[in-house]
């Protein structure tokens, strides 16, 4: 994009702020994992700083389950600010078999697997953690050491990250 995402305006607000809606209008409290010095706008979440930058959504993603572990949170959704169609009801598709199976991670799957929309349990932060410490940046690597499950869903809109102007109609 050339640009910071989660600043960018999308239908009268940022796409962080509509990230923040979206996912608080089903889970609380919300956590929002923001680059070091990364400008956010005053938001209805938590902010949590990464240490380092552009190491990649691991390190982001450990760093928000290892906030909801230490809020007294089990499980917490898990995903990325570039996805504006987005939608609650994806949430509780997902939660359903997360807490009737007891899987580590649920994630939607139509086809290929969206590791930036599930949820997670937020015991998996220290593994998280010792995956980036060895160096790994790869969410496929978090997945290769947690009891995953997928849930075939039919593609959507919902599901579109914007990684170009063109993405946003």
């Amino acid at each position: 994009m050339g640009r910071d995402k989660a600043t960018m305006e999308f239908g009268g607000s940022t796409f962080v702020e509509r990230t923040v809606t979206t996912v608080g209008a089903r889970c609380a409290p919300v956590f929002v994992v923001a680059a070091p010095g990364q400008p956010l706008p005053a938001l209805a979440a938590d902010v949590v700083r990464d240490d380092v930058r552009g190491v990649g959504p691991l390190l982001a993603t450990a760093r928000g389950l290892r906030a909801a572990a230490d809020a007294g949170m089990e499980r917490a959704f898990v995903c990325a600010v570039d996805m504006p169609y987005l939608t609650a009801d994806l949430i509780d598709v997902l939660l359903g078999p997360s807490l009737r199976l007891g899987v580590d991670v649920v994630l939607p799957w139509d086809g290929r697997d969206h590791y930036l929309a599930g949820v997670y349990r937020t015991d998996l932060a220290g593994r998280a953690e010792a995956l980036v410490a060895t160096g790994e940046r790869s969410m496929r690597a978090l997945m290769n050491v947690a009891d995953t499950q997928r849930i075939v869903l039919p593609e959507q809109r919902g599901l579109a990250n914007v990684n170009a102007p063109s993405d946003v109609v």
